[in-house]
């Protein structure tokens, strides 16, 4: 499947026109192209279908500003469904068929699948969402342009017990790669700040019912719930939560910081605090001016906002190391790309700010918490 960027007016067009006869003309085996793996169908395609639609706004607004060295950016889209097999599919599509050197995808479960697809084609995949700390430790070939959990999870787990104050804590968990790593990381940096873990429960990524967790969570008598879901189970468990009467505050990540949460969960949603790892609308004009184009040209803001900004910028720190190995004359190759990235290391990005991709396949940023109060988010605290 191959999703074309949205068209450019008149005048941009005539002015990249203008632009690309200067160096003369482009033909189109000359895009430069990359992939995108990302879930169009199935229960997580809301969320993946708002960040290509971000990731297809910034390939267009490249393009229009004369592309990469003068010639196109081309993003070649297939669905993975954020299924671990059809994650592996996609991408042997994108390196066999469009030989691309590099790929975005996302989804814990699905990164870690296709990690080895990435190595063994020495072809370079950039995990933008995923949280999974275990991604750091895929290969050579697998790097992460999203804070992993040991960053949010961490933050948010130390928050509760010293600044909230609470003593016992329920853990709640999907039994994937999304899940199980992240919630050690809760269960053991809460135990570390003073708090004790009361009860720890894993449940079924296909469960629809989560009253027996629920129920061993309730005779625990916990002060605050931390729920290490997925987007489209975690409000459900919420709803489940309130409906056997756990009224105590719940934690989550950033996964569950969107408006469909309050708009799926209504008073239900109040107290819940998620993570965001992204600047907001009153952090950065940039970002606030990105919002607004949502509300217009799509009638409501994106569902999952930080991510869609990390999946607008991922375009930038793919067309910055092809230039860079433009400019240098080195072969465009997955090897060569990711030699050249490493190199770069720091890049400047229009919606996330500074990123920094350091030697064990992390990077670092500040953790805004943010909390549903009067049936909105609001910004909690800043963990840097």
């Amino acid at each position: 499947m191959r999703q074309s960027a949205p068209s450019v007016s008149r005048r941009a067009f005539l002015a990249a026109s203008l632009a690309a006869a200067a160096i003369g003309p482009a033909r189109a085996e000359e895009a430069l192209r990359f992939g995108m793996a990302m879930p169009l169908s199935g229960g997580q395609a809301t969320y993946g279908q708002d960040q290509v639609k971000a990731a297809e706004w910034a390939v267009a607004a490249i393009n229009e500003r004369g592309g990469v060295a003068g010639r196109k950016l081309e993003m070649i889209v297939l669905d993975t469904r954020a299924d671990p097999q059809a994650g592996i599919q996609a991408a042997n599509r994108l390196i066999s068929v469009d030989k691309v050197p590099v790929f975005v995808s996302a989804w814990s479960a699905v990164v870690k699948a296709v990690a080895p697809v990435a190595n063994d084609s020495r072809t370079v995949q950039l995990s933008v969402g995923a949280n999974s700390a275990e991604i750091a430790r895929l290969g050579d070939y697998t790097y992460t342009t999203f804070p992993l959990a040991s960053v949010d999870i961490t933050a948010v787990a130390t928050y509760a017990a010293k600044q909230m104050g609470k003593k016992r804590a329920a853990v709640l968990y999907i039994n994937n790669e999304t899940g199980t790593v992240a919630a050690q990381i809760y269960r053991d940096v809460f135990a570390k700040s003073g708090g004790q873990v009361v009860a720890y429960e894993a449940y079924d990524p296909r469960a629809s019912d989560w009253t027996g967790p629920l129920l061993k969570v309730r005779a625990a008598q916990p002060d605050i719930v931390h729920i290490q879901g997925l987007v489209a189970d975690t409000p459900q468990v919420i709803a489940q939560m309130r409906q056997l009467g756990l009224t105590l505050p719940v934690s989550s990540y950033s996964a569950v910081y969107n408006p469909k949460l309050i708009e799926q969960l209504g008073k239900a949603a109040e107290g819940v605090i998620a993570t965001s790892l992204a600047p907001g609308v009153t952090d950065s004009p940039a970002v606030a001016a990105y919002v607004e184009r949502w509300k217009k040209e799509v009638g409501r803001e994106p569902n999952g906002l930080p991510y869609t900004q990390y999946l607008y910028d991922a375009p930038y720190i793919v067309a910055e190391v092809y230039r860079s190995l433009i400019e240098k004359k080195i072969p465009l190759s997955g090897e060569n790309f990711r030699k050249e990235m490493l190199a770069i290391r720091s890049f400047d990005l229009p919606l996330t700010g500074k990123l920094v991709i350091n030697d064990d396949h992390t990077v670092n940023k500040p953790v805004f918490l943010m909390e549903v109060k009067g049936g909105r988010w609001v910004q909690k605290a800043v963990v840097e």
